[in-house]
């Protein structure tokens, strides 16, 4: 592989990373509340959704260390901490059980009606055991269906984003939801949606996937492989981008044609239907099915390997027996009550994710210090923590009246100007500390 042309085709393995059937169904969910405010809306939910992904694997490839190491220089328990929480949550506490109750939801419930819990529970048996089986047999067979689903995939949506584009189906209605009553709020409320996604988390996990990726190339400076992994993300979000737009506008659009839904996969079934007929769903019925399962083994896998490393006691095989255990368990809440337990966990740990991003490229400004690391982690942790509680409910009245009057707390974001305050005090105390270095900063040099 050529170099000048490597960031190309690495561009489009870390599309494949990314992409999957999950990432449809928030766009045009965010449509339909947003109607005339969609731009705003996309736009932040890009930022998100496309945006922060990307910053997560440059972080990663810049830093020139995995997400343990990264979030290890605040205290090494930390890393440990952020990669357990980070994938427990884009694996069997929720991204895994997704996985199999949207296929579901896209691929059966269409055909037999909506509510049949019996019909879930059976579907997810027989999904969490195919996934098992094939996440503990090593096999070239998932791979080699996976690249064949996923642009068939895409095939489709290219073909539903044209017809749309032709003859589009409905008009932009007024906003459904109040979050979406002005162009700040829409803007906001899409940023906060792009949590939904999960990707900003999997891209500090993806990251060291990258690196090696570049590394055969052959370059090795770390710098040199973030700018390679900047190339090759532009490539990967400028589909993703597309994607999102599309389906945002069609959300946008469907709420005259289609009616108000309580989640993206009716719409996604409803305009597949409205242009191609009985058959267009039937085609995204089987090719979402397989699409969802092999991802379901793709997480199944990887986290396991992940936590094994972590507790080497453990063997891979056996996490992988618990999580699709608890994956199966958890999937047959439904689609909807899973989006929504997702929300307050992506509240508190997206926060600490950018925190963490936005310490590694200031590294070097401040020789890798600790203090400043961990003054600015503290900071950051309580705001997201009770952002994530208040979603809840489960914080108490009077400590919600004063965190409602922070900066930014109407949108979501008072973490936000907290951090940057502990940044600064941190950034103080290093200087004042006579600007000693962090313990592991010559050996990044």
């Amino acid at each position: 592989m050529k170099h000048n042309n490597a960031f190309i085709a690495i561009g489009l393995m870390l599309f494949a990373l990314f992409f999957g059937a999950g990432n449809i169904i928030f766009p045009p969910f965010l449509g339909q509340h947003a109607g005339l405010d969609i731009v705003p809306a996309i736009t932040g939910f890009l930022i998100t959704g496309c945006g922060l992904p990307l910053l997560g694997v440059v972080t990663v490839c810049w830093a020139g260390k995995n997400l343990q190491d990264i979030a290890g220089r605040v205290y090494p328990w930390y890393g440990v901490f952020m990669v357990a929480a980070i994938s427990l949550t884009i694996g069997p506490f929720f991204a895994i059980p997704r996985t199999c109750s949207t296929s579901f939801e896209m691929s059966v419930a269409p055909f037999i009606g909506a509510g049949n819990q019996t019909a879930l529970f059976a579907y997810s048996v027989v999904f969490f055991v195919l996934t098992w089986w094939l996440a503990v047999t090593p096999t070239k067979l998932v791979d080699r269906v996976g690249k064949i689903l996923t642009p068939i995939m895409l095939i489709l949506l290219f073909a539903l984003f044209a017809a749309y584009t032709l003859n589009p189906f409905g008009e932009w209605q007024a906003p459904t939801d109040p979050r979406f009553a002005d162009t700040m709020s829409s803007f906001t409320s899409g940023i906060m949606e792009g949590y939904n996604t999960m990707d900003g988390l999997a891209g500090l996990l993806f990251g060291i996937l990258v690196i090696e990726a570049v590394r055969l190339t052959g370059v090795q400076d770390r710098h040199a492989i973030a700018r390679d992994t900047l190339k090759s993300g532009i490539v990967a979000m400028f589909f993703m981008c597309i994607i999102y737009v599309y389906l945002g506008l069609i959300g946008a659009s469907s709420v005259i044609p289609l009616g108000l839904q309580e989640n993206g996969v009716p719409i996604i079934v409803g305009s597949m239907n409205w242009y191609f007929g009985q058959a267009g769903p039937m085609l995204l019925a089987v090719i979402v099915m397989l699409a969802c399962l092999t991802t379901s083994i793709g997480l199944v896998a990887s986290v396991s390997a992940l936590f094994h490393s972590l507790i080497p006691k453990v063997s891979t095989r056996t996490f992988a027996t618990v999580f699709s255990l608890l994956s199966c368990g958890i999937a047959n809440f439904g689609l909807t009550t899973i989006i929504s337990a997702a929300v307050p966990v992506l509240v508190f740990l997206y926060p600490l994710t950018i925190a963490l991003i936005i310490l590694t490229f200031l590294n070097d400004s401040f020789k890798g210090s600790p203090i400043v690391h961990r003054t600015a982690t503290l900071f950051t942790f309580f705001p997201a923590l009770f952002d994530g509680l208040g979603v809840l409910g489960a914080v108490p009245a009077p400590v919600a009246d004063v965190l409602q009057k922070l900066p930014l707390a109407s949108y979501g974001l008072s973490w936000l100007p907290i951090f940057a305050a502990g940044l600064l005090i941190g950034w103080g105390l290093y200087a004042a500390g006579g600007k000693k270095p962090g313990p592991d900063f010559q050996t990044e040099k």
